[in-house]
């Protein structure tokens, strides 16, 4: 009995502890999971100290003497936690004063693409070849002065975001995802980067300026309101270059909408007037938009059924992109991208790049019944300037890093939690409302099928007055998605700019 007894005593003081034995256990095993996150965290090399180099370049026919920089900008959650370090290149002039000197700051897009296109591409002092006919990955990625840089005329600031360049997170998966790779949350730290930036080199004086291409271009009307009305820091004015603006209206997932032909048949049309040795004006692609804007929606809206308005169209569609009258008829005249690209040139055994329709390789599987390769355009452009930019930090500003380089990240943007909703085009009309001086400047290749002129242009018709006239405007450049790729359309991006930032500063 008293062994019985005994036993029960202990069996129940076991069980009075159990609670406050596993709440022990709990904090040991969240203490030992904090210390194996922060060993996680710790166990990634720290990043170099900021570094600069001065250097010159001839921009617009002057040679001009500059001091470029690559830094880091931490990010920290709520409670102050380092989650993540932003690296930034950046182009500024010296003996200016800097209150006066406008800056820009950049940005790609994809999600998941680095700075480094509009770099060492577009707009910064340096420029390596790729996006052009002709170029390959093997090419030499030698940096050579960018005549076409915008340095001149202001301050440049290229920023990576996190999963890009050699920007990272410093968190666990979950909390990258939200902080990092969700729309909303994009802007918000990126926001504070830009006011982190400003604090630090004192330039909160300056003129500001915001520029990004593709879904750089979704970003900056974004960008430019949350800046106004929730950082508090002005924007003098906005460059969208390739512009993803209106993510609702691209793309082909529904058969009922006329609005996604539309927007793609001009860019058609410019690469076949552009094969056929034609000058790209209005006096050839005026006539594609008004038949696209009039008849063309007649007979969309009619639908196959009517076979006289599906047969107009058809007539239409063949005419003004080259293709096969028979192929065209046979798809009732809604020819999608993917079909274009493959069938203007299948006699060659080449495709044409999404992102410019005239940057052509060839078909891996031309045999096959589907496509079976990766686009032309941006499977060539990896390696050059992947290489340009690493020997550029690395060994010419002296950011000695042990990381990898991702121009383009394809995990970033499997990760991403996509908005696709017209959200910038309201934080444009929005941005602009509350501050008539702000100017908005959108550059646009005329054969890109990626991200099509045709779009932006609906969406300024649509405009209130105010935001017409000299406040949004539109310029078009022989080329695509990467038009600046040709020297002369990025001599004439550049001619275009600086007037328009002649004009407020």
């Amino acid at each position: 009995m008293r062994r019985a007894q005994l036993a029960l005593g202990l069996l129940l003081a076991t069980s009075a502890l159990l609670p406050a034995t596993q709440a022990l256990h709990a904090a040991d095993e969240k203490a030992s999971a904090s210390k194996a996150e922060t060993a996680s965290e710790d166990s990634l090399p720290p990043l170099p100290e900021d570094a600069s180099v001065r250097q010159s370049a001839v921009i617009g026919g002057k040679n001009v003497s500059y001091t470029a920089t690559v830094g880091t900008i931490p990010v920290h959650d709520a409670k102050g936690k380092l989650i993540g370090e932003v690296v930034y290149t950046a182009y500024t002039l010296p003996g200016k004063q800097a209150e006066n000197r406008p800056v820009t700051f950049a940005f790609n897009g994809g999600p998941g693409a680095a700075s480094v296109y509009l770099n060492l591409g577009a707009i910064g002092p340096k420029r390596v070849a790729f996006g052009a006919q002709g170029d390959s990955p093997s090419d030499p990625a030698v940096l050579q002065d960018n005549p076409n840089s915008w340095l001149d005329f202001t301050d440049l600031v290229f920023i990576d975001p996190i999963g890009t360049g050699f920007s990272r997170s410093r968190a666990d998966e979950k909390t990258t995802n939200a902080e990092f790779y969700a729309a909303d949350a994009d802007i918000h730290y990126l926001s504070r980067v830009i006011y982190d930036w400003l604090v630090k080199e004192e330039r909160l004086a300056s003129p500001k300026y915001l520029t990004g291409e593709s879904y750089g271009g979704y970003r900056v009307p974004r960008l430019a309101y949350y800046l106004q009305t929730q950082i508090g820091i002005g924007v003098n004015g906005m460059v969208l270059v390739s512009p993803y603006l209106d993510p609702a209206a691209i793309g082909d997932d529904t058969a009922l909408s006329p609005l996604p032909w539309m927007l793609n048949y001009p860019a058609m049309a410019a690469g076949h007037f552009e094969r056929q040795g034609q000058h790209l004006d209005e006096s050839n692609m005026g006539p594609v938009e008004e038949y696209l804007r009039t008849q063309f929606l007649a007979d969309f809206i009619a639908g196959p059924r009517d076979k006289a308005a599906t047969a107009r169209l058809s007539a239409r569609v063949a005419e003004f992109t080259g293709l096969d009258p028979e192929l065209v008829q046979r798809m009732d005249g809604r020819i999608d991208i993917g079909t274009y690209l493959r069938e203007i040139r299948r006699t060659q055994g080449l495709v044409g790049s999404v992102y410019d329709s005239n940057f052509t390789a060839y078909d891996p599987f031309p045999a096959s019944s589907r496509a079976q390769y990766n686009d032309p355009l941006l499977t060539t452009l990896i390696a050059p300037t992947t290489s340009a930019m690493v020997d550029f930090v690395t060994r010419q500003v002296g950011w000695k890093v042990n990381a990898r380089y991702n121009a383009l990240s394809y995990e970033v943007n499997r990760a991403w939690d996509r908005d696709n909703t017209d959200s910038p085009v309201q934080d444009l009309r929005k941005a602009i409302a509350i501050d008539p001086k702000m100017s908005v400047d959108i550059v646009h290749g005329w054969d890109d099928l990626s991200c099509p002129y045709f779009a932006s242009q609906l969406i300024i018709d649509q405009m209130p007055d105010f935001g017409q006239a000299s406040r949004v405007n539109l310029h078009k450049y022989p080329g695509g998605h990467m038009f600046y790729s040709r020297l002369d359309s990025g001599a004439a991006m550049r001619r275009d700019i600086l007037e328009s930032y002649a004009k407020r500063n």
